[in-house]
């Protein structure tokens, strides 16, 4: 059973950094879903793809899978650049496009 450890990205919805703070470990799809023959819904039997674990920190993360007896994987998270971007820049006069309203 092999897990992946992660840090989830910001939500592109809000602005703010809620839940992304902590480290997720869940486990990979051991079997491809199928499809419900009479309504059609997606379904599986493996239930471990159901868990989602979070941790305060990458090492207790990585410590629960090896006392677990768990392959895992660790997924480094990708920090995004602010960009410094001020109001009054929209009224420069050397802009590369000039701004009309």
């Amino acid at each position: 059973m092999t897990a992946r450890i992660f840090r989830p990205a910001k939500n592109a919805m809000q602005s703010g950094r809620g839940k992304s703070k902590n480290w997720m470990l869940v486990f990979e799809p051991q079997e491809a879903r199928s499809i419900d023959p009479l309504m059609g819904y997606t379904s599986s039997t493996d239930m471990s793809s159901q868990i989602k674990l979070k941790f305060d920190t990458l090492e207790e993360a990585e410590s629960y899978a090896q006392r677990k007896g768990l392959e895992y994987v660790v997924q480094q998270p990708h920090e995004s650049t602010p960009k410094k971007v001020a109001y009054a820049d929209n009224f420069k006069s050397d802009r590369k496009a000039p701004w009309t309203h």
